[in-house]
């Protein structure tokens, strides 16, 4: 893939804090167009990164480029939602994203009306002349995910979006960043809702220790870590089962953990030769929380 087709690019990259190693030696590339996961616990060193992206801050070593050049250089084009929040509560909604949307080299009129079909866009139209400390929690955040794309940049980098978000506010999110990689933008997601990053993204970074412990397709890595293990419907008495490790039960299924020697197709022909009835059969995947808890507890490099 060539130099165009990425976003971001991180080789090798460190920071020290005193005597505390926040990113050690981590490389990562972003490819344009796609909604990238950049996880890890608390600590992990991801707002770092992030802050050098931003040129906030100076990495000790290696490099990173963005949208095809130094940290700092393509700044009119990169949307920051941080891990600060902050517009300016004394103002209206639409005053404080026409404000920010000036500094960012935007005309008045056009800042304006930017603000106005954004928070349309996110079921905030009747708030709009309404002071931002008006505003729920909820409704700040949408505010301020506005102030971080009102600009159209080509790249989005957003840090911990779903943050105070109710479920219906998380699936309005979560479909205008869809549809930001629709109009062909790049989003970097640092979250910890599992289940968003899991929906939204193809490939992700696991940070744990400032270094990458888990890196690729999403897909791929599922595969990975998947158990011996299937769900099945109805659930079924495996009392005795000497394939069996363990069942847990999941609604109106249930999974079943299988010796590590004992194949799922061999499974399934035993229950069929006992009689038992089987309505649903499949391989069972462990989810990115299920990845994520496992990797961070194990404190592995799995790269």
């Amino acid at each position: 893939m060539g130099v165009d087709n990425y976003a971001v690019q991180v080789e090798q990259l460190g920071k020290t804090f005193d005597a505390v190693v926040a990113v050690d030696h981590l490389s990562f590339d972003v490819q344009s167009g796609e909604i990238f996961g950049l996880l890890g616990p608390n600590g992990a060193g991801k707002t770092t990164t992030i802050r050098i992206l931003m040129d906030i801050i100076k990495p000790d070593s290696g490099r990173a480029r963005v949208l095809g050049h130094p940290p700092g250089a393509a700044r009119a084009r990169i949307g920051y939602l941080p891990e600060e929040r902050g517009l300016y509560r004394g103002l209206s909604v639409e005053e404080a994203l026409t404000y920010l949307a000036r500094l960012k080299g935007m005309s008045a009129p056009a800042a304006r009306q930017r603000a106005r079909e954004l928070l349309e866009r996110v079921e905030l139209g009747e708030w709009a002349r309404r002071k931002v400390q008006e505003l729920s929690r909820g409704m700040q955040q949408k505010a301020q995910i506005i102030a971080s794309i009102i600009h159209d940049p080509d790249l989005v980098i957003l840090d911990e979006p779903f943050q105070g978000l109710d479920p219906v506010n998380v699936e309005v999110v979560r479909n205008l960043i869809r549809d930001l990689r629709v109009q062909g933008k790049t989003i970097i997601l640092s979250a910890h809702e599992m289940s968003q990053v899991e929906a939204l993204c193809e490939r992700i970074a696991l940070v744990h220790h400032g270094r990458a412990v888990l890196y690729g397709a999403l897909t791929d890595i599922k595969k990975q870590f998947a158990p011996n293990a299937i769900e099945i419907a109805p659930p079924l008495d495996l009392t005795g089962w000497r394939e069996v490790v363990r069942v847990e039960a999941r609604h109106q299924r249930q999974r079943v953990y299988l010796q590590p020697e004992i194949a799922p197709r061999d499974f399934l022909r035993a229950l069929l030769e006992r009689g038992l009835s089987v309505e649903q059969f499949a391989m069972a995947s462990a989810s990115l929380e299920e990845i994520f808890v496992a990797v961070v507890k194990d404190g592995a490099n799995h790269v």
